[in-house]
């Protein structure tokens, strides 16, 4: 699109993790609350395959700043583990990201990124990809010496590790995209944005 406005990005995410990928991919945007109740999202969708509730989460966030801002270009994301069957949900602390770690160990979960491009109020392309996530059988005692390494910080993930960090260490196999287990599946993403002309093709 030639009119300038259409070209503006704008990230509806506070994660840090996501406005790293932009940043060290060269892409120029802004970064947004997309401010919806993320919850009651998911009370409404209760029983939904979390792969897909990945990605009608991440249309929720780029639809919402896409209605306050229907001339710039909305990526919104949001990420889902599952495992053993169910859904989990960030840990409230660190005694329960502890108890989580441990249930989690020597086994394989999975994390959803989902994504969506919203312009003009309405989500123009939606996606969502899958890693599988092996773990280690580590220690208590290194359990321990990572969550006084990585304190609070990581209770921002939803699996209470950062794979560019510490968490690294956590695991025996990881299988998927680097860029899916951080958040938001990034090489459909600049293809997008490149077919949308906020970067150059």
């Amino acid at each position: 699109m030639s009119d300038p406005k259409a070209e503006r990005l704008i990230l509806a995410s506070r994660s840090a993790a996501r406005r790293a990928m932009l940043t060290g991919a060269g892409v120029p945007y802004t970064a947004m609350d997309a401010g919806v109740d993320e919850d009651a999202i998911k009370a409404s969708l209760d029983g939904i395959d979390p792969a897909e509730l990945a990605l009608e989460l991440a249309r929720a966030k780029a639809l919402a700043v896409s209605r306050h801002d229907p001339e710039a270009w909305v990526l919104g994301s949001d990420q889902t583990l599952d495992f053993d069957g169910g859904m989990i949900s960030k840990a409230r602390d660190l005694t329960e990201a502890r108890s989580r770690l441990q249930s989690m160990r020597g086994d394989t979960h999975h994390l959803n990124s989902g994504v969506a491009l919203a312009w003009g109020g309405a989500v123009v392309w939606s996606g969502v990809d899958t890693a599988r996530m092996t773990m280690r059988r580590f220690s208590d005692e290194f359990l321990d010496a990572y969550l006084e390494a990585e304190g609070e910080g990581l209770l921002g993930s939803v699996g209470c590790y950062r794979l560019e960090g510490m968490g690294s260490q956590l695991f025996d196999r990881v299988e998927g995209d680097y860029f899916t287990v951080l958040g938001m599946p990034l090489w459909p993403v600049l293809a997008e944005l490149r077919r949308a002309g906020v970067i150059a093709t």
